[in-house]
């Protein structure tokens, strides 16, 4: 069922929003007519951070989706513990919606681990893949980078009673590159800033478990690497290292920015993601519009 009396804000002008799914519902904000591309949004982001991509891929002939993933922005929270195999299934919803068999999938850090749990179970959904600032498994971490991840995201909210406002603009600043804009920084602040916190604090949780390393081995779609220059959680190192271990995967590092790459310098991510996603244009479905579909 689709919830057509949705009155949330659109991001990228003139995108349409709404309510996909019962329990949680999940909100998408869409652009355009064409083959799908769907976006997936980090873990301290919404489809807000996504605003730049959607409108370039809807300029040209793509239809451009972002989601706010469960316990995200305007989709509902959940009860228990954050599954990613959940998470991964209200994806095949959300593509269903569209009326598709395959969509183009792009994800920035989370949202890559998103699509490469979408993989595992639904690897016929996609036309190509793209990641971008992306790791496989908490474990490639350090455990000192993996204490740091934790504590850096959860004690400030959880025993210094901090709310995600408080937080973003630290986090932040620790993820950007350098020479980051202030509108770069304060999109992504604005972002983290409407976090649902309880839902934010399960899925940092359920990130220290997440290992999909095998499915790299197991892609055998068109995928790009994409990895930032100065990115302090996936520096080029380990998102080289994953690209190479994807068969034929294109790597493509950008200059310039941390690990909010979409956001730090849209113009360049979305002439990379752009060219890329066009060579394989119509490997995936034209978008029918869940409005019309669901009358």
């Amino acid at each position: 069922m689709r919830d057509q009396n949705s009155n949330f804000r659109a991001y990228a002008a003139g995108a349409n929003v709404l309510h996909i799914n019962e329990n949680p519902k999940i909100a998408v904000e869409y652009l355009g007519e064409g083959p799908l591309v769907i976006f997936l949004h980090g873990i301290g982001g919404d489809r807000s951070t996504w605003s730049a991509q959607l409108s370039h891929f809807a300029q040209r002939g793509f239809c451009a989706a972002a989601w706010d993933a469960r316990g995200y922005g305007d989709s509902d929270d959940y009860d228990g513990p954050l599954s990613f195999t959940d998470i991964a299934n209200d994806l095949e919803r959300v593509i269903g919606a569209f009326a598709v068999n395959k969509a183009h999938v792009v994800g920035t850090s989370m949202g890559g681990r998103i699509a490469l749990e979408f993989y595992a179970h639904y690897p016929h959904r996609f036309a190509t893949l793209t990641l971008a600032g992306v790791h496989t498994r908490f474990k490639s971490f350090s455990e000192a980078d993996q204490r740091k991840f934790v504590e850096s995201r959860s004690k400030p909210l959880v025993e210094d009673g901090m709310e995600p406002a408080q937080l973003a603009p630290l986090v932040i600043g620790k993820l950007v590159g350098p020479r980051a804009s202030g509108e770069a920084k304060l999109r992504g602040i604005k972002a983290m800033s409407r976090l649902h916190k309880n839902s934010y604090l399960k899925t940092v949780e359920a990130t220290t478990t997440f290992d999909r390393e095998h499915v790299l081995q197991e892609i055998t779609v068109p995928t790009l690497v994409i990895g930032g220059e100065f990115d302090p959680l996936t520096p080029p190192d380990v998102t080289k290292a994953i690209a190479e271990k994807v068969k034929q995967a294109e790597y493509h590092l950008m200059f310039d920015v941390g690990h909010l790459s979409n956001l730090e310098h849209p113009v360049e991510f979305n002439r990379v993601a752009g060219q890329f996603v066009e060579r394989y244009r119509n490997q995936a479905n034209l978008a029918a519009d869940p409005r019309i579909i669901a009358c």
